[in-house]
This record gives C-alpha cells, structure tokens and sequence, in this order.
C-alpha cells in the first residue's frame, strides 16, 4: 500500500535501481581552512612553533640590545665624563707647570660613573624586560654581557690615551692622565685588564644595590651599605693602629695590575653570585 490508500504491484518497482548489497565508502574530503589550503595536522602548528621559538642565546642577546637601547647609559655619558676630567685635569696641569712627570687620577671618573649604569641597567630595564616574558637569567646573563663590552670598550680606550701620553710626553706639558706607571709597568695588556675589572666591580655594586633595593627594601638596603661602611672603617683603623700603611702599599705595589686585576675578578665573581641570589626575588 502506498500512502494513497492503493496497492503496489511490481511494475511500481520496475523502475527502481538496485541497491547495493553492501555500504558504499566515499572517501572523506579533507578538510580545509580559509582560501582552500589544507587545514594542517594535529600537532604541525606546536612543531613548527618549536622550530621557530628564540633559544637562549638569541634572547640574551636580545637583553644586550635592549640595554642599548639608550646608548647614552653605556657609551656617551661614559665618555663625556671622561672627556671632561681629561679637561679638567690638563687644565690644572697647566697652572701648575712643572719640568717633572705630574701624575693624576682623574680618569677614575668614569669608572666610578659604572655604578650609576649598574643601577640604571636594573630599574630602568628589568619591568620591561619581565613584560617581555624574559627569564631573570636572561636577564641576568645579557646585562652582564653589555656591561662587558661596554668595559672593554672604556679599557681600550684608556690603552689609546695612555699611548698618546706616552707619544706626546704628557701631551707636552708633562701632564698625565692614563698612563700611570703602576698600570703600565706590565705593559698595555695588563694595564686594560685591569680598567675592564675595575669598570665590571664598579657596575656590579651598583647593580647589587639595586636588585637589593627591589628584593628587599630600602631599610635592608640601608643596613647593608652602613655595615659595609662600618668593615671598611675598622680595616681602616686596624691598619693605622697597626702602623701598616707602609707594608700595605708595599704589598699592592709589589702585586702588579695583572694580579691586582686577578683579585678584583674574584671579587666581582662574588657579587655576581650574590646579585643572582637577590635578583631571583626581585618585583619588576
């Protein structure tokens, strides 16, 4: 019967087409995303991410060139400030006149000027590099990185100053600035090693202080830089009570810059540890 209420007969199925005995499999159309390319696999996408993501080195790197960013910090201001005590110093060289060798150490200038960029290279980079999704060893590892070059820049120009000194006899008035004896009586090589550790200890205090500063507080920042200054003020007075000024400045002039430069390296190895120790629990 039909849905009309009358009988089917077998002509009503003449004209149907046989049906298949077993199911027909059409094959399954890939699927495709937006302008008909294929849509890609489970797992392409987090691969290809792999591939592609920054690895440790390029991020530190990437650390030194967000440092650079404000070239004045590392370089400029460095320079200026050393531009300014060669002035200086030359200036009184001149009033003074003398027909002997005068010595002065008013290029120590920009090297204590490393302690502003320490601090300066953690306040003003270290927010922004924590909103770039930067590890702190990242950090910690590119900041240190720039503050090296940026020494062995200083150091080689010391090297070229106090061979200008040298060629030009104190720059004709017996007047010197970077050429000191001490410094260079082990050659240019050991006279650079040492500017570049004296510019890498003086950076990592100021660095300390800062990651200090942002870890701990001002109140624990304070106590440390009064007990520091409290060591410093009794090795003071135990040497002048002892009378050993003498064998004291024997002692640093018999160890030469290099060793002198070797003993200031362990120094700034130390803070260095003790500035990663503080930087883990810094606050951006």
């Amino acid at each position: 019967m039909n849905r009309y209420g009358t009988a089917l007969t077998s002509a009503d199925f003449a004209h149907d087409p046989p049906r298949p005995s077993t199911p027909v499999h059409r094959p399954r159309k890939q699927r495709t995303a937006m302008h008909g390319t294929p849509a890609p696999r489970a797992g392409t996408h987090s691969s290809a991410s792999a591939a592609h993501a920054p690895t440790t080195l390029s991020r530190v790197l990437g650390v030194v060139r967000l440092q650079y960013l404000n070239s004045y910090i590392f370089v400029w201001v460095p320079l200026i400030v050393l531009s300014g005590a060669i002035v200086i110093s030359l200036a009184v060289y001149w009033m003074i006149g003398s027909d002997e060798p005068m010595y002065g150490g008013g290029s120590q200038a920009a090297l204590w000027y490393f302690l502003v960029v320490g601090v300066q290279a953690m306040t003003l980079t270290f927010p922004f590099s924590q909103a770039m999704s930067l590890a702190r060893r990242e950090f910690f590892l590119g900041t240190l990185l720039a503050s090296a070059l940026a020494a062995a820049g200083l150091a080689a120009v010391y090297v070229l100053l106090g061979l200008l000194e040298r060629a030009t006899d104190g720059y004709g008035i017996n007047g010197y600035i970077a050429y000191l004896p001490w410094i260079w009586q082990s050659g240019w090589a050991s006279g650079a090693a040492l500017v570049f550790v004296m510019v890498m200890l003086f950076f990592i205090v100021g660095f300390w202080f800062s990651t200090l500063y942002r870890s701990l507080g001002t109140t624990v920042l304070t106590l440390v830089i009064i007990g520091l200054a409290l060591c410093l003020l009794v090795v003071v007075f135990a040497i002048t009570r002892l009378e050993a000024w003498p064998e004291v400045v024997s002692w640093v002039a018999q160890l030469g810059p290099l060793s002198a430069a070797g003993v200031l390296g362990l120094l700034v190895v130390v803070l260095g540890a003790g500035s990663w120790l503080t930087l883990r629990r810094s606050v951006p």
